[in-house]
């Protein structure tokens, strides 16, 4: 049966983009001369009742911060998922793409043993099996190539999430992020896995004399075309490429974060719980064995928090 078969009649009304009925905390691994330290920083959000709870593996953007996406972590955790955010690079160094991807392969394979080893809450457990790959930015197009097989991991990822993913500056090859992953080819990447990219309507838009944050030819629009079913599609039309993030960012990193793009004038709030519902609706889906979450966002996208186009599930 198709996901968004209706197995019942239900009206499309969905949960998921409140606060979910699990309890949170959240805690940061450094990495350290132990053996069992993490291969780069770790902030970790999780469930505490106890339970096994499957496992999200979240890439941050371009020259930002893991605890920048706190809140929106915070969110999805909260519906019974642990989150697993990595800081792959320490600004004001940056990592090469291919730097990039091969630290994030690392962190994946340290957690087969090392998320065990750390203080989770007391009987919480993660569940492995159910491995979750997402990133944002251009730590979205990281999770891409991870998924791709770039680099090798000894854990197999069940799901793919890319938050407004870009694959570099411009449709211009050269003055894209290498390794080049995009093709301009629909359906040409060899994922077998499902994926969900969520866009946003702003990201193409110049902010003052700087170039786009997420420019066409090489934003979420280039990436959902380039993937195979299943695959869905969501665009959060008048909000842009960083307003997922926390309100309060502090610091020289968050003035530039807050700077760089061209802001949605909503709150960021309903952001927020835009993209983490429909980050829990797609989790659910495949996990679960029922799509009625998603299927309520794609029939009728009016009951997300903020706008949505070009709203679209394709599953052959």
């Amino acid at each position: 049966m198709a996901l968004l078969e209706a197995k019942t009649k239900s009206t499309l009304t969905t949960d998921v983009f409140g606060v979910g009925k699990y309890g949170v905390s959240e805690f940061t691994i450094e990495t350290s001369s132990d053996s069992s330290s993490p291969p780069k920083p770790l902030f970790i959000v999780s469930p505490t009742s106890q339970g096994k709870y499957p496992v999200v593996l979240f890439l941050h953007g371009f020259c930002l911060v893991n605890k920048f996406y706190t809140s929106l972590l915070k969110h999805v955790s909260s519906h019974g998922y642990i989150l697993v955010a990595s800081q792959l690079y320490l600004p004001p160094c940056i990592a090469s793409g291919s730097e990039e991807i091969d630290y994030a392969a690392a962190v994946t394979n340290w957690l087969a043993e090392g998320l065990l080893q750390q203080q989770l809450p007391t009987n919480v457990q993660p569940d492995l099996d159910k491995l979750v790959l997402a990133g944002h930015s251009r730590g979205g197009k990281a999770a891409f190539a991870l998924a791709l097989g770039l680099a090798k991991t000894s854990l197999k990822f069940s799901l793919l999430i890319g938050v407004d993913p870009v694959a570099g500056a411009s449709k211009c090859k050269i003055c894209q992020v290498k390794p080049i992953i995009l093709t301009n080819v629909p359906k040409s990447f060899d994922l077998k896995l499902p994926v969900a990219v969520i866009g946003t309507g702003l990201g193409p838009t110049p902010r003052y004399l700087l170039s786009s944050c997420a420019p066409n030819g090489v934003n979420h629009k280039e990436f959902f075309n380039e993937s195979k079913p299943p695959r869905c599609h969501f665009v959060t039309s008048d909000y842009g490429h960083m307003d997922m993030l926390d309100d309060d960012l502090g610091g020289l990193l968050g003035l530039a974060a807050n700077c760089s793009c061209t802001n949605g004038k909503g709150p960021r709030d309903s952001m927020r719980k835009c993209v983490g519902g429909i980050m829990v609706a797609f989790i659910r889906a495949y996990f679960e064995g029922d799509g009625k979450d998603l299927r309520a966002i794609v029939k009728d996208p009016e009951i997300a928090p903020v706008k949505l186009d070009s709203v679209e599930f394709d599953e052959e």
